[in-house]
């Protein structure tokens, strides 16, 4: 039917806690008139574990990707990275209720699950893009590999106990050379996962950029930048570097890169939609999910918007 609604359910489905939450969800679906979508990968485990769950859509055998309208994922940010890859290719946004230990991308907790479905069967949320990668391998000028990541495309070594020598480049000219452990090019999504790990900023999502973020490098220029978001960068494989590499893009696709490899990224056309239930500043979460030691603030409280504009004003 032209009017059917189909939401994608995506789970860890070997936690406990996340195959329990994807039940909930499904019940909670079918109990407002719709069939639940759900990959071919999790259909069993969710049957197994309530078989009255039943039927069960799947997605690309009986729901095409475009046709879906919101993506529901119940887990960690790993499995948002997940659910970002299953609905590549669609306008459905993700929708994510926080089951790790982060959650930075999640807009939702556990606790308020049942409240969060109510609000998607509503449509009662805004949609917010983030800014992809398009990555590429060249070998000897051809192009051997492309994927794309919303994090961030590292270059790292292939052995751990081997360094790897690379150069880097922006806009087609190099900048440096050095021995690293890897680089790591991200997204301003991706600035507060592997980047900032390796000692990159944190980029604020509104902001159209890109980051180079070498990890462990031996050299005395091997800060992390920040370059504009038409900007292409590169990380060439030297034939001197006594290591092969290998490319991880959100920690979920790889290639293995020989010497002379050259990986390329450079923003893709096609951005990830997170569902958000809340409008409140970028500020707010980083405090809220880093735990960040904000005790004895005497500003305005989240959401004050008079006494935060009375406060600018007096500023000005």
């Amino acid at each position: 039917m032209a009017d059917e609604r189909h939401l994608l359910v995506v789970a860890h489905t070997g936690r406990e806690e996340s195959l329990n939450a994807a039940v909930q969800v499904c019940r909670l679906l079918r109990a407002a008139g719709l069939t639940p979508v759900v990959a071919e990968s999790e259909r069993d485990d969710l049957l197994a574990a309530a078989p009255d769950l039943e039927p069960l859509a799947v997605l690309g055998a009986e729901v095409a990707t475009h046709d879906l309208e919101l993506v529901i994922v119940l887990g960690g940010d790993g499995t948002i990275l997940r659910a970002a890859e299953l609905a590549r290719g669609c306008d459905a946004p993700l929708l994510g209720v926080n089951l790790g230990h982060v959650g930075f991308l999640a807009e939702a907790e556990r606790e308020d699950l049942e409240e969060t479905v109510a609000r998607a069967l509503a449509r009662d949320y805004h949609v917010e893009e983030r800014m992809t990668l398009a990555v590429r391998v060249k070998v000897e000028g051809e192009v051997v590999y492309e994927t794309w990541a919303l994090n961030e495309a590292t270059v790292e070594k292939a052995s751990r106990e081997r360094s790897l020598e690379v150069a880097i480049e922006v806009d087609q000219r190099p900048l440096s050379t050095f021995g690293c452990d890897g680089v790591v090019m991200s997204t301003p999504t991706g600035s507060t996962a592997y980047a900032f790990s390796g000692g990159g900023p944190v980029v604020w999502p509104s902001v159209e950029a890109l980051l180079f973020v070498p990890l462990s490098a031996h050299a005395l220029f091997a800060r992390p930048l920040v370059v504009g978001p038409d900007s292409a960068l590169a990380v060439e494989v030297l034939d001197r570097s006594v290591g092969a590499g290998v490319l991880w893009c959100d920690g979920r696709r790889t290639f293995d890169l020989p010497h002379g490899a050259r990986v390329v990224a450079r923003r893709s056309e096609q951005p990830v939609r997170l569902a958000r239930l809340a409008q409140g500043p970028f500020s707010e979460r980083l405090v809220r999910k880093f735990a960040l030691p904000v005790s004895g603030w005497r500003g305005p409280h989240p959401g004050d918007e008079r006494a935060a504009g009375e406060e600018g004003a007096r500023e000005a």
